[in-house]
């Protein structure tokens, strides 16, 4: 059943299972809670309670919030937290990736890990010799930019089929529930407006992170020439010895969805060590 938080600007939805400690599962823009369908069940019957959420403007939360900055979002993410009693660790992926970077920098009581999942966590710069040698990376960038500059949704749809690189076996159904929720205007322009976001503000907070960092990138994701490089200058800008980087052959952006048993063989270890799960994981 979706359970809602109410913050001052509009309302967020989370689903609720399992018993023990919690863990925020966290999706990218133009998503919602659902993406994370394959792994939640998973955690839950590893002895973790996880709370999966729409982030501000998407799935069944409220849209016409004032903001969507990773900032924003992480106000969020904190606040469920706290509603919800921690510690908690967060999995954040790409948008949610920086926002859980800013949740631990300034909830250190309350985010005691985080998991990054092809995450925008620090300043951007064009790449352009990676834009002349790799198609896929130049493609994305393309279709990403007629999101950001217009709001195509027939520019995101085709990002999406570059950025899934390994499609799950339901992705023709799931990529119509996308197409249907982003056809409604006010989805739409949250996702332009998240495109427009900077993640300078993650960035930022880097350095004042102090509980431990899993970043997991995909191989084959669009959105970076060279991923991990990409995992490899986030660790970089965080404090030594926090942070540990995992790359997924063939994944792309979304490695929740597309190889999540690869996923949870990295994510699983990395929550025993930063929770004290209620049970013995049934299916690490």
């Amino acid at each position: 059943m979706t359970e809602y938080l109410t913050l001052d600007e509009g309302t967020i939805a989370y689903d609720l299972t399992g018993a023990g400690p919690l863990v925020v599962l966290a999706h990218g823009m133009g998503d919602s809670r659902h993406s994370y369908r394959f792994v939640a069940p998973v955690l839950a019957a590893a002895g973790y309670r996880v709370a999966s959420v729409d982030i501000r403007g998407c799935g069944d939360s409220s849209t016409g919030w004032k903001g969507y900055s990773r900032t924003d979002i992480a106000s969020d993410l904190v606040a469920l937290v706290r509603h919800l009693g921690g510690p908690a660790v967060i999995v954040g992926q790409s948008i949610s990736g920086g926002a859980a970077t800013i949740a631990a920098a300034t909830a250190p009581d309350l985010i005691v890990g985080l998991a990054e999942l092809a995450p925008f966590t620090r300043k951007q710069s064009m790449d352009l010799g990676g834009l002349l040698r790799v198609k896929n990376h130049r493609a994305g960038t393309v279709q990403l930019a007629k999101v950001m500059m217009t709001g195509s949704l027939t520019a995101w749809l085709a990002y999406l089929d570059l950025a899934i690189s390994a499609k799950p076996t339901d992705w023709g159904t799931e990529r119509s529930r996308i197409q249907a929720t982003l056809s409604q205007p006010e989805y739409g322009r949250v996702l332009q407006a998240m495109t427009k976001t900077t993640p300078a503000d993650a960035g930022a907070q880097l350095a004042n992170v102090r509980c431990p960092v899993l970043i997991v990138e995909g191989s084959a994701d669009p959105d970076w020439a060279d991923p991990r490089a990409e995992g490899e200058r986030i660790l970089a800008d965080l404090p030594a010895g926090l942070g540990e980087l995992a790359v997924i052959d063939g994944a792309g952006h979304y490695p929740h969805a597309e190889t999540p048993r690869e996923l949870l063989d990295l994510l699983l270890p990395f929550l025993g060590r930063t929770l004290a799960p209620a049970t013995q994981p049934r299916n690490a």
